[in-house]
């Protein structure tokens, strides 16, 4: 069976880029206090659960992954692209990196701890989020958390807006929307926090990020 046209249109465009990316936005996340302050969150609400892996889903050069790992928690990464994994590799090399979709991830029923997704939903066409929620749900142990963030919109009169990304088409996701759809896949929310946009910013988009959870019995 051949894979969905935007799997194959979103792995060659990274593909092409992977290098410059990787170098381009070096230490985004280590320049955001806020960022980091929610990864750090659920680090301790996973740590506090057990001792359960966690994926990092869409992984890129796997700067989320070995954040996460400093921080003691057991995390591997899952990318579409050959070449952000190679980045990857060899900037963490005592970590594991796999090639995978976030629509079919390679993971047992119920045995993560955690797994977070950091803007590797926005290149989903908005009608396919619903299977990459229940996926989520479905490799996240019963109490497991999922952190996901994205270009975001307080704008609820419709799920997504395509923009201009500079790798492949993207989408900026309405906030309440994407906390319905959550909800429909069996998740409950424990936080969330929406930044907003920088005086510099390109675009001035808010950037959400969620923290929800697998109730413990489900």
């Amino acid at each position: 069976m051949s894979e969905p046209a935007f799997l194959t249109t979103t792995r060659s465009a990274y593909d092409s880029v992977a290098e410059e990316y990787a170098e381009t936005f070096r230490s985004t996340m280590q320049d955001n206090p806020l960022d980091r302050a929610m990864l750090d969150a659920f680090a301790d609400l996973v740590k506090e659960a057990g001792s359960q892996p966690v994926l990092d889903a869409g992984c890129g050069p796997g700067r989320v992954t070995g954040y996460l790992h400093d921080r003691g928690l057991d995390a591997f990464g899952v990318d579409l692209s050959s070449e952000m994994l190679a980045v990857a590799r060899r900037e963490r090399p005592s970590l594991r990196f796999e090639q995978g979709s976030l629509t079919a991830l390679e993971v047992e029923d119920g045995t993560l701890g955690g797994l977070v997704s950091r803007c590797s939903i926005i290149h989903t066409p908005p009608e396919k989020l619903p299977d990459v929620f229940a996926e989520f749900h479905r490799v996240l142990a019963p109490g497991g958390h999922l952190m996901l963030m994205f270009f975001a919109s307080t704008d609820a009169s419709q799920l997504a807006w395509p923009f201009d990304h500079k790798v492949t088409l993207a989408y900026r996701l309405s906030i309440d929307r994407v906390a319905a759809l959550l909800t429909d896949a069996g998740f409950t929310e424990t936080a969330r926090l929406i930044e907003q946009p920088p005086e510099d910013s390109e675009r001035g988009f808010e950037f959400a990020h969620f923290l929800v959870r697998r109730p413990p019995e489900s």
